[in-house]
């Protein structure tokens, strides 16, 4: 039995489920679930509506470039059975998708780090702006009082000199 993919999100299709539309030039398109059906008859986007897996990829939020996704081509070349070519396979099936889970981990890090830098970024620029509701009013009292303090000395300047002129 072979898992397909949905034509439209790329979610997995197991045998026995979704449902499958056949076009009049016989293609065949297979969906897991009526919501996929009903968005393909609308003639919907799937890289535009966000709960697919198309719109995570075009977005980047997914990884979409990688050479482990390789593997998961379809051959349509028959093999002749082997044991221990398929116990090799099945083996390399499982390293391809730790690897395969690293990569996508390592990829969403990268992501939320990026994202955290940004977040960072605004909080400080909020704060800068918003620096007066934060400060306290006796933070700058000494400032204040010493502008208060130079300003009261220039006038008094100003009058003596004003005084001896006179």
């Amino acid at each position: 039995m072979r898992i397909e993919n949905c034509y439209f999100c790329s979610s997995r299709v197991y045998p026995g489920h979704g449902i499958q539309f056949v076009r009049n030039d016989c293609k065949i398109f297979k969906f897991c679930r009526q919501k996929c059906h009903r968005a393909f008859k609308k003639k919907k986007n799937p890289r535009k509506v966000k709960w697919t897996k198309a719109f995570r990829k075009t977005a980047g939020k997914e990884l979409a470039i990688d050479p482990s996704f390789e593997f998961e081509k379809k051959r349509h070349v028959p093999v002749k059975y082997d044991r221990e070519m398929w116990a090799k396979s099945v083996d390399a099936m499982k390293k391809i998708e730790q690897i395969r889970q690293k990569r996508q981990a390592q990829f969403m890090m990268n992501r939320l780090r990026k994202g955290r830098e940004l977040e960072i970024q605004r909080d400080i620029k909020e704060v800068q702006r918003d620096l007066a509701l934060i400060r306290s009013p006796a933070a700058g009292l000494k400032e204040r009082r010493a502008m208060e303090e130079c300003i009261v000395e220039e006038i008094h300047e100003s009058e003596t000199e004003m005084k001896v002129e006179a």
